[in-house]
This record gives C-alpha cells, structure tokens and sequence, in this order.
C-alpha cells in the first residue's frame, strides 16, 4: 500500500515539473525590452503566505479534477487601467490556458450603456434612457456596488441586455445573475426573443436575480417594464455571467476611471456584493490618481487600503489578496511623478501589516521615468499615464507569469 502511494507522489511531481516547464518556454511570447526589469518578476510575501497557500491547493485540486467543475474566482479592483479591462483579461486568458478550462465566467458591469468604455470580453446594449452613478467626484451619486458604478431609469417600458465578445476565454454561460434594486414598481423578465427556458430565483437578500438556463448561451436580453410611478429608479450594479459545466476561472474586473484608493470606501453594497461571488484572489491596483493629487499624503494613501482591506476581508476572511505597486507615470505628460515611489514604499508596508502580497508592477517597468521608454516605443499612451493594448497586454502576461511561478513552486513543496 505504501509503495503505491510512493508512485502516486511521484507521478504528481513529474507532472508538476512538466508543466512547469511548459510555462518556462511561455516567457518567450513578447519580445525582450531592454528597459523592463525582469528580474523583479515575482510575487513578493511577508512571513505569512498562508492565504495564498490556501488559495494554490485550491487550483492544484481545479487542475487535477475531471469530475465535479470547479471555479476559482479573481477580483481586480482599479481605476481606468482596470476598467479598460485588457489587464485583467490577459491575466486570465492566461490562466485558462495554462489549465486547459473553458468554464468560470465573468461579473460585468454594463459600461456600454453607462456611456463609458468597456471592458474586452463583454459589451451592453439598451434602447432606454440610463444616467450612470460613480465612485469618483465628477458623476457621483448613490447607490453604488462593488462596480463603483450603477446605472439607472425611470423609462417606462425598454430592453437591456448583456453579451460575451470573441475575446471572452469563456465563451458562453448557463447562468446570470442580475445584481439590482428590489423596486416594486418596476418588473424585467428574459425577452421573448430569446424563446428560452430558465429557473428564476430572487435573491432579495443577495441583491440579485438569479437565472438558470437549460442551455449555454453567450448573450440576453430583458424586457424591463415600470409598472408604477410612486417610485422612481430601477438601477443596475452589474451582471454575473456564469458558466458551471466546466472547471475555470471567474474574473471580476472592478474597474472605474479616476478611482482613487478611498473611491471603493465610498459603495454602498461593496462588501455584500463581493461577498456574493466568493473570492479567492483580490488583486488591487490602485494609486495613479492617488499620487497626481497635489495633497497626496502617504499616511492617508496606507488608511485607504487599511479600510479597503478589511472590507474584503469581511467578505472572505481567508481571502488571498496581491498588491500592484502603482506604475511610473507622469502629470499633465510633462512632469515625472515622484509621488510613485513615496506610494511605491507603502505597498510593502501593507504587506507587512497585513500578510498580503505584492507584485511590483514599478519596478518591473524599469522605475523612475521608465514610462518615457514605453511611451517611445508604442506600449504606453501619449499622456505617459495609460498604456497601449499590447502594453496592458505585456503586464497581464507577466503578472500571470509572476503568479504561476509562485503557484507551482509552492505546489511542488
């Protein structure tokens, strides 16, 4: 009995090894820039990494079963590097490849319809008037959700709806939860269109509305019907789409252009929305809009991310969670922003504090003015803050990369 156990061990570390070879030759797929630092690519931890230890039993256990489907779920909560979504969809792409899923899925906030730029894997569409709500000065307003934004109407009878792109990994969903306000006055159903079947579950308590659909499918509609005018609003704080007849990963791109590290603070159902899609890894990239303010004060910057922190703790207490560090930028394109290191040196701080992990992002394009360098040669936009597709490409990949090679040197222990 011992010695069958002995093969069983061996074989799972032959495994290991050889996929973690495979993912060796993976660091070949952008070309090499001189001015990035790859040496700095990896994750970094305090003395207690047991979240994420956690976290890797719970992909290794994903990646070794072929029986019941399994879903890990990803949060990236940012601003516009986040809301433009590539980021995050390249860190995930990545990660379905590298285990060979389709399934997981997405939770989508409806950009499109709020008049704003969208994430790659999905898109929205109305014929209704909506004013959007968000986390930040200009446009603020409550109710929000985890999204940082909700979108709103009064009108008395429009459709809305939600669909995956070609860029989506995950390429359909047999479930959608629509997370809304409980209005009496107002009622949406699936559009006739559609001619689908489905369960109908109202998780008042949850905030959403839940669907079950016979069949995967990869886009819906609602009708949307105001019964009432005693009260006013129906509002929306996003969509989950769901795909649970195969393993895969879940990504939850929490992104608002001009959030700040305290614009999230600001949500009301932050926490009881996060709480809804069970996280296993938060990632946070906040801080450009942080330091471009004049009155950027490094005490206040690390209480932000205290609170935010414990927020998402309260979510999943054993929750693993990755720090960015803020990338090289410039103010008004012309100024260097020395503010980036004073922010940079507060990521390792909250490191410290509260056994997270960071991936420092700073370091890793080259530091100080780096930005001029990807700006020159196409990966960043002209005003030396955002950066171009192939860019945000380049930065989802070695995140990626950072990740597995904790993932599989930690599994192999």
């Amino acid at each position: 009995m011992k010695y069958k156990k002995h093969i069983f061990f061996l074989l799972i570390l032959c495994w290991i090894n050889n996929l973690v070879s495979q993912t060796d030759l993976t660091s070949n797929r952008f070309e090499k820039y001189p001015f990035i630092n790859y040496t700095v690519n990896h994750l970094y931890f305090s003395k207690d990494s047991s979240a994420f230890l956690k976290l890797y039993k719970k992909i290794f256990e994903l990646s070794i079963s072929s029986k019941k489907s399994k879903t890990i779920s990803i949060v990236h909560v940012g601003g516009s590097h986040v809301q433009g979504g590539t980021w995050s969809n390249a860190f995930l792409t990545n990660l379905q490849n590298e285990f060979k899923t389709l399934g997981g899925g997405f939770f989508v906030f409806p950009y499109k319809i709020a008049k704003t730029n969208s994430q790659p894997y999905s898109s929205s569409f109305t014929n209704g008037n909506w004013k959007k709500c968000r986390c930040v000065t200009k446009g603020f307003c409550l109710p929000l959700g985890m999204s940082g934004m909700s979108i709103k109407t009064n009108d008395s009878a429009n459709y809305f709806g939600i669909t995956l792109t070609q860029k989506a990994e995950c390429k359909s969903f047999n479930i959608v939860k629509v997370y809304h306000n409980f209005n009496e006055n107002f009622y949406f159903d699936i559009s006739k269109k559609h001619n689908l079947k489905a369960e109908v579950i109202e998780r008042k308590a949850l905030g959403y509305t839940q669907f079950n659909f016979e069949i995967p499918v990869d886009s819906i509609s609602f009708d949307l019907i105001r019964k009432d005018t005693t009260e006013k609003d129906f509002i929306i704080y996003g969509f989950s789409l769901e795909n649970n007849l195969s393993s895969g990963f879940y990504l939850a791109g929490l992104g608002a252009n001009g959030a700040s590290s305290n614009s999230f603070l600001k949500c009301t159902y932050f926490t009881e929305q996060l709480k809804s899609i069970h996280p296993d890894l938060v990632i946070i990239s906040l801080g450009v809009n942080d330091t471009q303010a004049k009155d950027f004060e490094k005490q206040e910057y690390i209480e932000h991310y205290d609170s935010l922190i414990l927020a998402i703790k309260k979510a999943k207490s054993d929750v693993a969670i990755l720090l960015t560090t803020t990338s090289d930028n410039f103010i008004k394109r012309r100024t260097s922003n020395k503010r980036t290191l004073t922010a940079h040196d507060a990521m390792f701080e909250l490191m410290e504090k509260h056994n997270v992990a960071v991936w420092d992002m700073y370091e890793f394009m080259g530091g100080f003015k780096s930005m001029l360098k990807w700006t020159k040669i196409g990966l960043a936009a002209k005003d030396r803050v955002h950066f171009s597709p192939k860019g945000y490409n380049i930065l989802g990949y070695y995140m990626f990369e950072a990740f597995i090679k904790s993932y599989y040197s930690n599994t192999k222990k």
